[in-house]
């Protein structure tokens, strides 16, 4: 990038404009860079040069800071040179002290001041802008329209009270400005109530000069307090500003915070998800081992049943026999006790096991707890409803018949209703097994296939871009043959000349090897062609007294070596523009890579979105399967709570039986011999 000299040159050239010798001088002393500062303080600035410097002004951007000082600018100069800047975009300072504007330049001013919206400051001491009120009050329009500034020096411009009214005018308007420097002035006392007006309005001023105005010292005052307060609005501004910022970073943070864990808890909620499905499958081996605890139950009922058939007949026996059960009776209550103690203790083993088993099971099923002691209580009631109904026996002798044949039939209803809950639940577990298995097939099968489809679109570009690599490696192959041929010829014609001129060339090789380093210098960087032919030129300019004498033999060889050259530079750029063809078709194949490649991504996405949609559904699945757990849990419980009730009822019969027989007159007999 060239710098602000070079510019200036260069506009000076193509406007046809003599450029200045002390900005020429001044910068050759002081180069510029971008970002810097423009000093031209002192420097007599004519019109061709202000020209120039406002197109390099709308042109090129290259200061922050341009100081145009004690230049004694003409109106024609000021005017071209702030036109300059209204599209300026990176000038902030300007500072155009002591340059004697005029109306021009002051309405210049106004307009730049109005369209220009990096200008953030404004030197204008020692210029006279209040003799001109017209020019002024225009100044002061742009000023109420300028939304960027913010510090102007309007020291020693002779601004009196007409003027004062006219900037508190614009003071009203502007929200912008923050320091206002009026000393040396003629304001007086309404231009001094003017402005405590309009800084009354006025909430972005906080630093405000009036020395040498002529201004009572009770509107000094309040200037000053308003100037104060506006100062500490600008502070608690600024304290807010950097709260909301703080609390903004906050708020980002937190919501970073927020994302993580919301990632974390997908992370938990997805270990959650996998923690079910290993306790669904130990869930399912546990009701497996419920199954077979429910089996031996069933078959302890049955066992408790032919017992009690057995009790049956050794009744019906002893009621046929009451004449020889004297003796008998002792005995038969003793082997009665016996064997009640027995079924007692094989019913407290079982229900030790059957609490031990459960108490395995009660970790992972908590209303397996809550049955057991619902059901402990209710065995605690009905022990107190036995003592109450043995009171109540002798009415239940003639029930006794009915009470058996009722039995019967419940056991014969329990088990059918065991039977075909049984069938129930294994149907629906086999219909839920079947359709998810079917379900876990298909999308096996769609996510296979798509998979095939995808590793064969794959190969596909995978060879494509093989057939490519290998193009690509035989176009190179092929431009570095012709290169080695254009070289072999290059250097065979060079072979031939030094032949041919074997007695001159020992004092022109190293000049050659230049001129054909250059050549080569030039064929591969085109854009450092201008600097290598003015070094050659140089060096040409420089040995020329040397050469006098061989320069015809020079010229004649530097003509074969001009055709031969061209020839090789012809051949090397329709080598060039071959290899750009096949660069262009390459980056063409290439974009089509990049379009596949964008395809692939989509299908992966698509995949992935697949794989969701199923994730989703199979734990829809699952929470199914979960409910028709639960329900076969309840009822199997049911199921139990019968097997239970029945249990209860055959405890009841057998305490009946016992104390019909304590109660028949053959228990009256046997009483007198204990």
């Amino acid at each position: 990038m060239e710098d602000f000299r070079q510019t200036y040159l260069r506009l000076c050239k193509e406007g046809g404009v003599e450029p200045q010798e002390s900005i020429v001088a001044l910068f050759q002393e002081h180069p510029a860079s971008q970002g810097s500062r423009l000093d031209l303080s002192g420097q007599g600035l004519s019109v061709d040069t202000c020209s120039v410097l406002s197109l390099a002004f709308q042109k090129d951007h290259f200061f922050t800071e341009v100081s145009l000082s004690d230049c004694m600018l003409s109106e024609e100069a000021a005017r071209i040179l702030l036109t300059g800047l209204f599209g300026n975009t990176t000038v902030k300072v300007l500072d155009l002290k002591g340059n004697n504007l005029r109306s021009t330049g002051v309405e210049v001013l106004g307009k730049l001041l109005a369209r220009n919206k990096t200008l953030q400051r404004l030197v204008l001491e020692w210029n006279a802008l209040g003799v001109w009120e017209e020019a002024f009050s225009l100044f002061c329009d742009g000023l109420a329209s300028n939304s960027v500034l913010k510090q102007l020096d309007l020291r020693n411009n002779q601004i009196n009270h007409h003027g004062a009214t006219e900037l508190s005018l614009a003071l009203k308007r502007n929200t912008t400005l923050e320091a206002l420097d009026l000393r040396w002035n003629n304001i007086g006392l309404l231009g001094g109530r003017s402005l405590l007006e309009a800084l009354q309005k006025n909430k972005s001023i906080v630093q405000l000069e009036v020395t040498g105005n002529s201004i009572p010292g009770d509107i000094l005052k309040a200037l000053e307090q308003t100037t104060g307060h506006n100062s500490d609005r600008q502070s608690t501004l600024r304290e807010g500003h950097s709260r909301t910022q703080v609390l903004s970073k906050e708020i980002r943070t937190l919501k970073e915070e927020k994302g993580r864990q919301f990632l974390s808890l997908m992370e938990t909620i997805d270990r959650q998800r996998e923690e079910m499905g290993r306790s669904n499958r130990s869930t399912s081996t546990h009701i497996g081992q419920l199954q077979e605890a429910l089996n031996e139950r069933k078959s302890a009922v049955n066992s408790l049943t032919a017992k009690l058939q057995m009790t049956e007949a050794a009744l019906a026996l002893s009621e046929q026999k009451n004449h020889n059960l004297g003796e008998l009776l002792t005995r038969a209550k003793a082997e009665k006790e016996e064997q009640r103690e027995q079924q007692s203790r094989e019913r407290k083993k079982e229900q030790e096991d059957g609490m031990f088993r459960e108490g395995k099971l009660v970790r992972e099923i908590q209303n397996l707890t809550e049955t057991n002691a619902q059901l402990k209580n209710k065995l605690e009631e009905m022990e107190r409803r036995c003592k109450s109904q043995q009171q109540q026996i002798f009415e239940l002798k003639q029930e006794l018949t009915n009470s058996t044949a009722e039995l019967k039939l419940r056991l014969a209803q329990a088990e059918d209703r065991l039977d075909t809950e049984k069938r129930r639940s294994k149907q629906a577990l086999e219909d839920m097994d079947s359709l998810r298995q079917k379900e876990v097939e298909h999308v096996n099968r769609h996510l296979e296939e798509s998979e095939r489809a995808l590793q064969e679109r794959i190969f596909k570009l995978e060879g494509q871009r093989i057939q490519l690599e290998e193009e690509l490696n035989k176009a190179k192959a092929a431009c570095v043959t012709e290169r080695a041929q254009a070289e072999e010829e290059l250097g065979r014609v060079r072979a031939q000349i030094r032949l041919e001129e074997q007695e001159h060339v020992s004092s022109l090789e190293e000049k050659l090897r230049s001129m054909r380093s250059s050549l080569q210098e030039i064929q591969l960087h085109s854009s450092q062609q201008k600097h290598t032919i003015l070094e050659l030129q140089a060096k040409n300019s420089n040995q020329s007294i040397e050469m006098n004498g061989l320069r015809r033999r020079i010229e004649e060889l530097q003509q074969e070596l001009a055709g031969k050259d061209q020839e090789k530079v012809a051949e090397v750029s329709r080598a060039r523009v071959e290899l750009q063809e096949q660069i262009g078709h390459l980056q063409a194949e290439r974009t089509a890579q990049e379009g596949l490649k964008e395809k692939i991504s989509a299908l992966e996405r698509e995949i992935k979105v697949l794989g969701n949609n199923h994730r989703e559904a199979l734990l829809d699945k699952e929470s199914e399967m979960s409910s028709m757990l639960e329900k076969l849990r309840l009822k199997e419980a049911e199921i139990q709570r019968m097997r239970e009730d029945e249990a209860n009822r055959a405890s009841y019969l057998q305490s009946a039986v016992l104390t019909y027989i304590q109660g028949s007159p053959l228990g009256h007999y046997s009483s007198p011999k204990k």
